[in-house]
């Protein structure tokens, strides 16, 4: 991959720059190029797209996004100590990467991208799952990006994709999955990465649906689901009644039962909630 771009082997580019990760920024480089490539093509043909890339670091997977067309690349990276770095990139691609240096939680990418858009990127670990929820909870649907193609520590992928009844189901897997088919299409060992983390990491794969799955409120519905999922070993009846003062009534015409726990229950079943829910309140 290096003689592709012409630029130097990421282990230079760190020690050139000092960039040794840092634990509080939630920073693991992948310092594989071909590894960084592979996941960029996940991201399916992008010649057509402006892809947002959250926490580039050295830049071994901004390198594979422009490597395989992405039309231009918004990388926010956080860690100034990346900046020179990045910039090498960006000379190497002229017009095609434009970095901006701040936290990804509080910059509004939409005033330096033209869709479509698509979001790629290894997130770092302790901001992936806000960022995540943010990217899947806007008001409006469709959002603004086509797809997502993330790197998250394994267990997080496994509750992203799971199914009802596992240990692995509950919120996060309810909201990915309202909107948007979900996949892990990599994973990666510890060893992949400097510093070696202590688990394994999956590339998930997010595409954005038309429309939700089934009618609901987003706000209501994530009220439900973190209110279920808050004490998932209750019975719902427990666990909800803070939410409508009839709720048993409520989880009848949702055809759920009132002993049933949350991680028994369907993505179906849990919008009924939510517009039983959103109806009584109305209805008051």
């Amino acid at each position: 991959m290096s003689t592709i771009d012409n630029l130097p082997p990421l282990r230079e580019v760190i020690a050139r720059h000092d960039l040794r990760a840092k634990k509080q920024l939630g920073q693991n480089f992948l310092l594989d190029l071909n590894l960084t490539a592979k996941i960029a093509r996940q991201a399916g043909d992008m010649t057509q797209c402006d892809v947002l890339e959250i926490g580039p670091g050295p830049g071994g997977l901004t390198r594979g996004l422009l490597a395989e067309g992405a039309r231009h690349v918004l990388a926010i990276e956080k860690d100034a100590r990346a900046l020179p770095a990045l910039q090498e990139i960006a000379d190497r691609y002229p017009g095609r990467l434009t970095v901006i240096h701040g936290d990804a939680l509080q910059i509004d990418p939409l005033a330096h991208l033209t869709p479509p858009i698509r979001i790629a990127a290894n997130l770092p670990y302790n901001v992936g799952t806000e960022l995540l929820i943010r990217w899947l909870t806007p008001p409006d649907w469709p959002p603004f990006w086509q797809s997502l193609t993330l790197m998250f520590q394994k267990e997080v992928a496994e509750r992203i994709v799971a199914a009802p009844g596992g240990k692995a189901y509950g919120r996060l897997a309810l909201l990915a999955q309202w909107r948007a088919d979900a996949r892990i299409v990599m994973t990666l060992p510890p060893e992949a990465f400097v510093p070696a983390p202590k688990v394994h990491s999956a590339v998930v794969q997010l595409t954005a649906l038309p429309a939700p799955r089934y009618p609901a409120d987003p706000g209501v519905l994530s009220q439900v689901t973190a209110a279920a999922f808050n004490q998932r070993r209750k019975m719902l009846r427990a666990s909800l009644r803070g939410l409508h003062p009839q709720i048993e009534s409520l989880l009848d015409l949702a055809g759920i039962p009132p002993t049933a726990r949350a991680e028994e229950i369907d993505l179906e079943r849990f919008c009924a909630l939510a517009r039983a829910v959103q109806e009584a309140r109305q209805a008051h």
